[in-house]
């Protein structure tokens, strides 16, 4: 059971990621979270010269309202600033609480200064670059604007740390996956295909009782 539990949790953990190519573009946006590595891996794209500023997203939610003492793009830009970023390349959008917010109250503060991107690199947890990016296409106003999705890569064992169990990380990605299953209905972000076997690892892991979102 144990090996069928981690093929479950491997197949799951590669099914939510994209593997996309990032190329040079016009904004690197982080969707901000619990976990700071994301803000450091937007700082080394940064650093590469792939976009010349950097949107950090998010407010306080569920994960980090008793973990910050600021809000998460608050947050993230301090370790941004700390490894190097210059302020005048940092923006800031404080109040999303969720994914769906993230892109809309982005595209909002980018609108109203009239520096809407053509190309946008979403810096995402690994887990999680399928869903942004299937959020991204429903919520973002323009059609034409050219997104891909990326996170530090790596495997599954390599991403757990003391701030990112086991337990926590696989609630996350089920939680994950049924809002890829479920949200298209509700019309908050694209359909995206599932493969059979990517299902059958979902009811495994399920099935050993992990989260089940709302």
């Amino acid at each position: 059971m144990k090996m069928r539990k981690y093929k479950a949790i491997e197949t799951l953990w590669q099914y939510l990621q994209l593997d996309h190519c990032v190329v040079k573009s016009d904004l690197i946006m982080v969707l901000c979270s619990n976990d700071l590595r994301v803000a450091e891996y937007a700082a080394q794209l940064y650093h590469l010269q792939l976009a010349p500023k950097i949107l950090f997203s998010g407010g306080l939610g569920r994960f980090t309202e008793d973990l910050f003492e600021h809000t998460e793009a608050e947050t993230f830009a301090q370790v941004a600033r700390d490894l190097g970023v210059p302020k005048e390349a940092i923006l800031l959008e404080t109040n999303a609480s969720n994914t769906g917010e993230n892109v809309l109250f982005s595209y909002q503060m980018l609108n109203d200064m009239n520096d809407i991107p053509e190309k946008v690199i979403i810096v995402q947890k690994p887990f999680m670059e399928r869903r942004s990016l299937a959020t991204f296409v429903k919520q973002w106003p323009i059609e034409e604007t050219q997104v891909v999705v990326t996170s530090q890569k790596g495997k599954f064992e390599d991403y757990l740390c003391i701030d990112m169990p086991i337990d926590l990380v696989v609630d996350a990605m089920v939680s994950d996956f049924e809002r890829i299953r479920d949200y298209p209905a509700k019309g908050f972000q694209i359909e995206q295909p599932i493969p059979k076997e990517v299902y059958q690892a979902y009811e495994v892991v399920k099935a050993l009782g992990y989260y089940h979102c709302d």
